[in-house]
């Protein structure tokens, strides 16, 4: 069986486990939950998962491309580095702050993008252990029962580390404005820079603002309180799949 098969069948039994996961009646049952995280803000984290660091098989071949060219930016940023910095625009606006805004840019993006390297351990979990799909929600946490705990770590950070990125509205705003600049600096070297790529850095713009977009339905505070319990859904997870 080819690995892309494998890879797509992953792809389905892990939004499987996200659509089981984030069930407000049974989080309702599990958690004190505060009033301000109701059905509908459990929809949308659900939903924002599934459309945007989950997306299905479909959604999947035609963003792999743009997948691929931002992996490409976060391995090598100088290639981007090196439009920020001449801008006198920018530097005028942020500063000395500018790198450590591109930074923060680019660490979003590598956190966003941990979803894909964790479906990807899988998948090779899946292979070495010679288990063919459908992978089922009980076959999904045997494979993660069986990576590194280093592995599970890093996507755990990973997952902090995006939610509190787009958390500080005035970082994630620096962040948009610098993604732009880019995109639009993309557009008029179209032989430098190709289509695939500039769709790679839309698409962490999008994934950036619609992120940005359902937090700021709620306060700060609530919104501090749902990045918390997003993490502690996660955490409680995989303490569940290690204690069996």
């Amino acid at each position: 069986m080819s690995k892309k098969v494998i890879l797509n069948e992953i792809i389905i039994g892990y939004r499987n486990v996200i659509e089981e996961r984030y069930q407000y009646n049974t989080l309702k049952e599990k958690y004190d939950l505060p009033k301000t995280i109701n059905k509908d803000i459990v929809n949308n984290i659900k939903t924002y998962f599934l459309t945007y660091v989950y997306p299905d098989v479909a959604q999947r071949n035609e963003l792999n491309e743009a997948f691929k060219t931002l992996d490409d930016f976060i391995k090598h940023p100088e290639k981007l580095l090196n439009l920020v910095l001449p801008s006198l625009k920018l530097i005028f606006t942020h500063g000395k702050h500018l790198p450590k805004i591109f930074n923060a840019g680019l660490k979003a993006m590598k956190s966003f993008r941990g979803a894909t390297k964790f479906e990807n351990a899988l998948v090779k979990k899946a292979e070495k252990q010679n288990i063919n799909p459908p992978y089922t929600i009980e076959k999904i946490n045997t494979f993660i029962q069986l990576l590194p705990y280093q592995e599970i770590e890093e996507f755990m950070k990973n997952t902090e580390t995006f939610f509190n990125i787009i958390h500080d509205k005035e970082l994630v705003e620096k962040i948009k404005e610098i993604i732009i600049f880019l995109i639009s600096k993309m557009k008029n070297k179209p032989k430098v820079f190709s289509k695939k790529e500039i769709k790679g850095l839309a698409l962490a713009l999008e994934t950036i603002s619609k992120g940005e977009e359902m937090l700021n339905k709620l306060t700060i505070k609530d919104q501090e309180i749902l990045i918390d319990f997003i993490l502690q859904i996660e955490k409680d997870n995989l303490d569940e799949i290690f204690s069996k």
